[in-house]
């Protein structure tokens, strides 16, 4: 069968992929477009098997929220100039729109899905179809999903995300704004319930070590004023809002929907464990 310009170029804005590549797969392929194509999915991953251990220290952060359902992960590749393509910034865009439909979003249950808008297709599909193109190793490193009341932020430079979770509904710009904290402070937990029984433990020996010596009747005073100001820095509703230093996180989202706090927060970052 002869293989047309026309057919050339279908497949190329199908996939996206180089003239040649396509001319290449379809004569393979005996003219079949569907035939065609999986040769080029199937390329793709043999392309990523091949790369597979190179590092992947570059990458992006990308989020995505649609009514009360966000999701977020953290894309990696090997060089900061893939990291800013379309290709690149189009597959971690589709996998986070993935990770908001997923009941639960992990790196391993997201690339074993079907595509949430179109199940005939996978996400392994998409993967290897962004890999014939990109050509550099990837990893899907972080994947994160929050539902209800919910908002996003993503730094300028893609390197920094956030998702929220707020107790009740709020205007959208209190999610963002507590997005945009969290991005910039960095909080461990959302509460000080949820900061690990251990950590406690030792800053509180810590501070109690700090005040040896001083009157029995003083000492728990002092340790826990000490644990307070810890909570302080590392607990995202009892920090000081970025934008209002004059109260706190829990304080600012009180003041702008009465009764309403922080569930629940996911913070990526590229370079993050």
């Amino acid at each position: 069968m002869d293989i047309t310009a026309a057919m050339v170029n279908e497949l190329r804005n199908k996939t996206g992929l180089p003239m040649m590549q396509c001319k290449k797969a379809l004569v393979e392929a005996g003219g079949n477009m569907d035939k065609a194509t999986d040769i080029l999915r199937k390329g793709g991953a043999a392309v990523g098997q091949k790369l597979a251990g190179r590092e992947t220290s570059q990458g992006r952060v990308a989020c995505y929220v649609d009514g009360g359902k966000a999701g977020i992960i953290v894309l990696r590749c090997e060089t900061a100039p893939v990291a800013n393509t379309v290709d690149f910034q189009k597959l971690a865009n589709l996998l986070a729109k993935q990770a908001a439909n997923l009941d639960n979003a992990t790196p391993e249950s997201l690339m074993a899905s079907k595509m949430a808008d179109n199940p005939s297709r996978s996400v392994q599909d998409e993967w290897n179809e962004a890999m014939n193109r990109i050509r550099e190793n990837m990893q899907l490193a972080k994947a994160a999903r929050l539902t209800g009341v919910v908002g996003s932020y993503l730094h300028h430079n893609g390197q920094v995300g956030v998702i929220v979770q707020m107790s009740g509904e709020c205007p959208d710009e209190v999610r963002t704004d507590v997005c945009m904290h969290a991005a910039a402070m960095r909080p461990m937990c959302t509460t000080r319930e949820e900061v690990d029984p251990a950590l406690v433990a030792k800053e509180r020996e810590i501070a109690a070590e700090l005040v040896k010596g001083k009157p029995p009747q003083i000492v728990d005073k002092i340790v826990s004023g000490k644990l307070d100001k810890w909570y302080s820095e590392i607990v995202l509703v009892e920090q000081l809002f970025v934008k209002d230093d004059k109260q706190t996180v829990g304080q600012y989202v009180a003041s702008r929907a009465k009764g309403v706090t922080v569930s629940r927060f996911h913070r990526f970052d590229v370079g993050g464990a």
